[in-house]
């Protein structure tokens, strides 16, 4: 694809990966996913982050380069703000190509470097406010961002065009075509990225919000006028908004979230999804908006950002093998991983022999913070009185998330 000129000597070389694989392994991305690297030219040219070494990513990259009159080995430095692979697989080919390119990163980034690529390129070790003279007036700025989400992680600021190039920081699942600017994309778009958008954050970053608002902290003196991630939409028109909206997702990881209820049910042979119908009828008569979500049916990364967004969870699972229901257990290990603190919680489910999914759950919870609506167990198929139960349950979660 052509550089995608942001401002004056500055570039997008944009990348899409198709929908063929996971993201980092684990994640759908049913929609592809962006890669972004740019290109800042003064008398010497920096390129910040490549994408991995995939073939027809790698390609993208260099055509672009191509369209804008240069190539690797023009290149004088190499800024690494994020050492995952995806941002730097292609690392090992550019240090072939231009092995003397300087690699600019964090003291932790060139420990990664050296870890994860045999290059011989200088590395130059940047801090806090370290800055970067390209020439022609041209300088560039460093912030160390940690945890956001490695720990060598950091932004680049381009004073001059008032560019941030941000790395994984406001970034999105999605691919984004020939069109990589917000002001190109219409309102059903961007209703559809900002749903990209949670579901990254829920899936990538949510376990790190704490060091997301102090980063979004440490930027706000900056006089932001085109927002530059990794990933997703470039932000030139309403930079802001990418800004805020990772402002409002680090701060439901304390709650409150929205006053909506995700739930997340599984059943063997129907039992406790006739429970959970109950619940829902109680949920439906307090008004309280909800999404529904069956596993293993449906991947986690979808389950994970509706229950990151939702202030109250139901969780319905039978008893399986005097434990929890194993997709459900799986499910719960993952909000302790991502940091789903502070729910309003209900649990319900049946059981055949025995239960003990109420053993196996309250040790998976320990440490999430929840709030708890007294849970409903019953064996076999609910009696009247069961149903009765679990509608007022299912009110009374409703009312908590209402406020």
């Amino acid at each position: 694809m052509k550089g995608r000129l942001i401002s004056k000597d500055v570039y997008c070389l944009h990348a899409d990966v198709g929908t063929d694989g996971l993201f980092e392994g684990i994640w759908p991305i049913p929609h592809g996913v962006s890669l972004n690297a740019y290109a800042v030219k003064g008398r010497k040219v920096a390129l910040i982050d490549l994408v991995r070494n995939q073939e027809v990513a790698s390609g993208q990259i260099e055509d672009g380069l191509s369209s804008i009159g240069l190539s690797f080995s023009q290149i004088d430095y190499l800024i690494l703000n994020h050492l995952e692979p995806d941002h730097t697989g292609l690392l090992k080919e550019f240090g072939h190509r231009n092995p003397g390119a300087e690699i600019i990163a964090t003291r932790k980034g060139c420990d990664l470097v050296k870890s994860f690529y045999p290059v011989e390129n200088p590395l130059r070790q940047v801090k806090d406010g370290d800055t970067l003279d390209l020439g022609d007036g041209r300088v560039l700025t460093f912030f160390e961002t940690p945890n956001i989400h490695w720990p060598e992680t950091m932004v680049t600021w381009d004073s001059a065009s008032q560019t941030l190039f941000s790395c994984d920081a406001f970034g999105s699942y999605g691919a984004l075509g020939e069109r990589i600017f917000d002001d190109e994309f219409d309102g059903n778009e961007h209703a559809f990225f900002e749903g990209e958008s949670l579901r990254y954050y829920a899936n990538i970053v949510s376990s790190f919000s704490g060091f997301v608002e102090k980063g979004v902290q440490k930027l706000a003196s900056l006089d932001i006028k085109c927002v530059a991630p990794g990933h997703g939409i470039v932000w030139r028109r309403e930079p802001q908004k990418i800004i805020d909206r990772y402002r409002k997702y680090a701060s439901w990881a304390k709650g409150p979230a929205e006053k909506a209820i995700t739930v997340i049910w599984g059943s063997m042979y129907g039992n406790t999804e006739i429970g959970l119908c109950a619940v829902i009828e109680g949920i439906e008569a307090e008004g309280v908006p909800y999404v529904t979500h069956r596993v293993p049916d449906e991947d986690i990364s979808w389950v994970l950002a509706d229950a990151y967004r939702s202030s109250g969870l139901v969780l319905a699972m039978p008893t399986y093998e005097y434990a929890m229901f194993p997709p459900m257990s799986y499910v719960l290990d993952m909000f302790r991983r991502k940091h789903i603190h502070g729910k309003k919680v209900l649990r319900i489910g049946s059981w055949g022999w025995a239960g003990g999914a109420k053993k196996d759950y309250d040790a998976a919870i320990q440490g999430l913070k929840w709030e708890s609506v007294e849970s409903c167990e019953w064996q076999g198929y609910p009696t009247e009185d069961d149903l009765k139960t679990l509608r007022e349950r299912g009110r009374e979660l409703a009312r908590l998330v209402a406020g």
